[in-house]
């Protein structure tokens, strides 16, 4: 079993010595329902990544329920969330209530809402159970760090009810959740940590390790692996919603704060299914795509009886193939900005993924660059040279539309390979009997959601309407000026002036303004 290096630990801002695994603290954050101003969460969750945090960020207009379920899978210490909405009172009160009938009301509730929460409001949600509020008088004297440190003390100090051991549900998602917290707490370690370990020993020598199918995807940042992770979810959801799946998604530790952004789930709308059961990880570590305790976590999801795992690596380098050691079904994921054509040869996981995806499709060159790769795969493996270009496990996806035909085939070859692997009891290309439908798998278009000549129409509507502020300033001006000269020429009684707003006879405008006159 693997053994979580511990002594990998930021820096407080202080510079002050390492933080022990307890005070790694775990945060998720979020908009509220209905609410699209982020900016001020987006601040929060930084100064919590910086303060050593590691933070879930769900991005905005975020359910009550998506924050809790988030908070529970995570084992999150404290939920951080901005509301400007004008519903916090039903919204809080509700979030402090379904802590507490889910067993969770150690997972403390700080919220900030600028000046739409009144002093009255404020104190009655904080004697409902709301950890604090935030007001911009707290901004004043304190300052945002002020309030950071103020947000990790208050959440460090609550005391969290004693874990110990049981037996494992893929339905107890609490349980689950705080389990995978005792394999990454190794220095407060209690005895827990061996008796999990010892557990997941037996279970495999007891049913065998390839009980259950693994598929792991990993890529560069920015590929979309999460967004493509999200639609294969639906997917099987879609088709078997009667089978527990888990999924673990790793995201880099910052080396010099400790701290991390774990932001895989707001990429993912899946996670609503009851079904789903997913934890975010960090490395922890150094110069690591994969958590040090990875391993143990798919055991344990073995232990719990799921019947598919998913792995998501953080973004990797060319050298990385970590990933193909842990899974069953490994994907690349990658886009079309690779630079020149030479750098193919130097990514390992094309010689070593089971299917290669070449992400975000609809961009320009992206079919040159799906050429190039297939070549390549081929180069890579000299005994399947001479197969055709449907056959060459290289898959373009547009993981950003809906029902991409690309993604459907895609799908189509991960079921039919868990099949060939013969992992498990369990069929995944098959339904009662018949073959999955799996829509369009054939491209009659890349067009994107938003077609490219539109991609900047957000832009354009905030250029036209400053180009129209100007114009209405320079009439406004223009109007400004007129009446100033009107009125002048009405003190001096001129003989020619028009009614208040009618024009000037075309004979008389100029007339005494000759040269010499």
């Amino acid at each position: 079993m693997s053994t979580p290096q511990s002594t990998f630990r930021g820096h407080d801002r202080a510079g002050g010595a390492a933080t022990s695994p307890r005070e790694t603290l775990r945060f998720v954050t979020a908009a509220s329902l209905f609410d699209g101003h982020d900016a001020a969460i987006n601040m929060i969750r930084r100064l919590l990544q910086a303060g050593g945090g590691e933070v879930v960020h769900l991005g905005h207009n975020r359910s009550v329920a998506d924050i809790v379920r988030a908070a529970i899978q995570e084992d999150a210490d404290g939920i951080a969330v901005s509301s400007y909405q004008g519903g916090h009172n039903e919204y809080f009160a509700y979030m402090v209530d379904m802590l507490r009938e889910l067993n969770s009301e150690h997972i403390r509730v700080v919220v900030g809402g600028g000046g739409t929460l009144a002093p009255a409001e404020i104190a009655a949600l904080e004697q409902h159970g709301i950890e604090k509020i935030y007001t911009p008088e707290h901004g004043r004297t304190l300052g945002l760090t002020g309030m950071i440190d103020d947000v990790l003390e208050r959440v460090r100090v609550t005391h969290r009810p004693s874990y110990h051991f049981a037996p494992l549900s893929p339905r107890d998602h609490r349980h689950i959740a705080r389990t995978i917290t005792a394999l990454e707490d190794a220095v407060q370690d209690d005895g827990s940590r061996a008796a999990i370990l010892r557990a997941i020993a037996d279970h495999q020598a007891t049913t065998g390790i390839k009980r259950v199918p693994v598929i792991g995807l990993t890529g560069t940042g920015g590929a979309g692996k999460s967004s493509l992770n999200d639609e294969l979810l639906q997917r099987f959801v879609r088709y078997f919603p009667d089978r527990q799946i888990a999924v673990v998604a790793v995201d880099p530790t910052r080396r010099r704060t400790g701290g991390a952004l774990l932001g895989d789930r707001i990429r993912m709308n899946s996670l609503a299914a009851d079904n789903i059961f997913m934890r975010s990880l960090a490395t922890r570590r150094q110069n690591a795509a994969t958590s040090a305790v990875l391993k143990d976590v798919i055991g344990l999801y073995q232990l719990a009886g799921f019947d598919l795992i998913i792995v998501e690596t953080a973004g990797i380098g060319q050298s990385d193939t970590e990933i193909i050691d842990l899974v069953d079904l490994s994907l690349y994921v990658m886009t079309n900005e690779y630079g020149a054509a030479s750098q193919l040869e130097k990514i390992d996981m094309i010689d070593f993924a089971d299917m290669v995806v070449l992400n975000k499709f609809e961009k320009r060159g992206a079919e040159d660059s799906l050429r190039d790769v297939r070549k390549q795969w081929r180069r890579n493996h000299i005994e399947r040279l001479k197969i055709t270009d449907a056959d060459t496990p290289v898959f373009p996806t547009i993981a950003s539309r809906f029902n991409d035909p690309g993604v459907n085939r895609l799908f189509g070859a991960i079921v039919r390979a868990l099949d060939a692997r013969h992992i498990g009891p369990l069929t995944w290309a098959e339904r009662n009997g018949e073959p999955l439908d799996l829509g369009p798998t054939e491209f009659m278009t890349r067009d994107p959601l938003i077609p490219g000549q539109r991609a900047r129409y957000l832009a354009e509507i905030a250029q036209a309407s400053r180009a129209s502020d100007v114009q209405i300033e320079q009439r406004a001006a223009a109007a400004s000026l007129a009446y100033g000269a009107y009125r002048s020429l009405e003190s001096l009684h001129d003989a020619t002036l028009p009614a208040p707003l009618e024009r000037y006879l075309r004979r008389t405008v100029g007339s005494g303004c000759r040269p010499g006159g």
